[in-house]
């Protein structure tokens, strides 16, 4: 046995030592395509734009069905380009039907530009490969493995290039002609589109149209014309090619005409919501004070500590600081630091109200991370911060359409006082901060901030959440009616991963 596991290190050695990304060629800087006049998006939107100079638009979209459909839908009238950047893209019903929508357009001339995360991506190189084969369709691999194929050489890879490995691009926008552009916590797959008939992610995007849109669209040539972009035949010549593309088009296609008749079609058919706003009754608010912030890059290369290596962290500090009578957090993945826990505890000592809902072990995807989370509980409630825990089952029929689905939280925002709002991919953890590349959008509107209060308190009801609270100074969760003194409902197995991690304090990966 001890021969055998020392043969094996050798290979994954000798394998990692292979592993070495082909060189990168010069490539011309590409930039979006400006907005026109003649798409049907210029044609409804241009106007709009022009009565309020200066001003975006903004409507937050907490419905799964309604994130799928506008994508859907926008990629189905865009006239001029496409711009889609995800961390995670799922060969299921709905990321299959987006593919199909995207080859669809640039069939009819759209120019399609794809910026993916290789992380997820490499496992459907040939897919993705094929896609690229389009004349119209561009497809950038962000950060990828030299090896493209096989597990044994990704984990070799993954264990000699580790430093580089580790560093990820988190980011998730969908831009259509550059008029109108989606962004936040979505990547695209059944979970997040209230589609999936196990565990749906409860998440948030922004949809956006004016200048805000410009911004997004210049954050993603940032991204694109990156170093760390590849384009998928620079790794793999052979993989693009014509035929693999004609392939695979029946088969999207008939994917595509077997999601059309499936049940969650239907559902979006005949929601009453997704009609009006099919009508053009967006709802959307303005407002002449928003950012559109996104890291650099080039992030991982940048010094430990260096204040600039998260923009966005950059960015909610001072809105967070220059706060006056509350904060509110709402963070899937959840760890503060000593130095965040201090800080938060501050302003709840200081009058602010400080509310926080994150998942609680039952309901997080990576239990890990709770153990990142969970050293610090207590002091966040001894400090007088107000703190809630998502429940694994969610009564919303809004988070899926089947029904008694489970339900994780997924949304990223934060909001104060009633009128600053922040909605992105960026986690209040290390790893969004040091090691992530991550994006958001800051805009101050009260109906915006009231919104997001009023999706705050319907996933931090008793039906949803337990709050966190101290009886005799231990710990207790409480829906209002089931009352528990450790993390409720938590298998053996989850707790022994939080534990791991909060012992072994992995904190800087989390």
């Amino acid at each position: 046995m001890h021969c055998y596991r020392l043969a094996l290190l050798s290979l994954l050695v000798v394998l990692a030592a292979c592993a070495q990304l082909p060189p990168l060629p010069t490539l011309p800087e590409e930039t979006a395509l400006p907005p026109g006049e003649d798409t049907t998006l210029d044609q409804h939107i241009a106007a709009g734009e022009a009565r309020r100079p200066g001003e975006s638009a903004f409507r937050l979209v907490s419905d799964g069905m309604e994130a799928f459909a506008l994508r859907a839908r926008s990629a189905q009238i865009a006239g001029r380009s496409l711009d889609v950047q995800t961390y995670i893209w799922h060969e299921d019903l709905t990321g299959a039907f987006l593919a199909h929508e995207l080859l669809e357009a640039a069939d009819r001339g759209v120019k399609v530009r794809l910026l993916v995360d290789d992380m997820d991506a490499r496992g459907k190189h040939a897919a993705f490969a094929a896609l690229a084969a389009h004349q119209n369709i561009e497809l950038r691999m962000f950060n990828p493995f030299a090896s493209r194929y096989g597990a044994l050489s990704f984990a070799a890879e993954a264990l000699g290039s580790f430093g580089r490995i580790n560093h990820r691009m988190h980011n998730k926008s969908w831009i259509a002609d550059n008029r109108i552009a989606i962004a936040g916590g979505r990547n695209l797959g059944d979970e997040y589109f209230g589609a999936s008939e196990e565990v749906n992610f409860v998440d948030l995007d922004f949809l956006m149209i004016g200048p805000v849109v410009r911004e997004a669209s210049a954050s993603f040539d940032k991204y694109w014309n990156s170093p760390a972009a590849y384009p998928i035949e620079v790794l793999d010549p052979d993989g693009v090619n014509a035929t693999a593309l004609e392939a695979m088009r029946p088969k999207l296609a008939q994917f595509a005409k077997q999601a059309e008749t499936s049940r969650y079609a239907a559902a979006l058919r005949n929601d009453e919501h997704l009609k009006r706003l099919a009508s053009g009754d967006w709802r959307m608010e303005w407002s002449d004070t928003f950012r559109f912030v996104s890291d650099d890059p080039i992030k991982a290369t940048m010094k430990e500590g260096d204040p600039q290596r998260s923009h966005v962290a950059s960015a909610l500090v001072p809105m967070v600081q220059a706060s006056q009578t509350e904060i509110t957090i709402i963070s899937p993945y959840f760890v503060p630091g000593e130095e965040g826990t201090a800080g938060l505890t501050r302003s709840a000592q200081s009058g602010k109200q400080v509310r926080i809902l994150t998942n609680s072990l039952v309901a997080n995807d990576v239990a890990a991370v709770h153990g990142g989370y969970s050293r610090h509980r207590k002091a966040l409630v001894e400090g007088g911060v107000q703190l809630w825990e998502l429940k694994p089952l969610s009564d919303d029929v809004q988070s899926s359409f089947f029904g008694s689905s489970g339900a994780s939280l997924h949304t990223k925002a934060l909001y104060v006082d009633g009128r600053a709002v922040f909605v992105g991919s960026y986690n209040l953890d290390p790893r969004s901060t040091w090691l992530n590349c991550e994006q958001g959008v800051l805009v101050e509107n009260p109906v915006l901030a009231q919104e997001l209060e009023t999706i705050f308190a319907s996933q931090s009801s008793g039906q949803r959440a337990w709050q966190v609270t101290l009886n005799d100074g231990d710990l207790h969760w409480s829906d209002g009616e089931e009352n528990f003194d450790s993390d409720p409902k938590a298998s053996a197995g989850r707790r022994f991963q939080a534990w791991i991690t909060r012992v072994l304090h992995l904190d800087a990966q989390l």
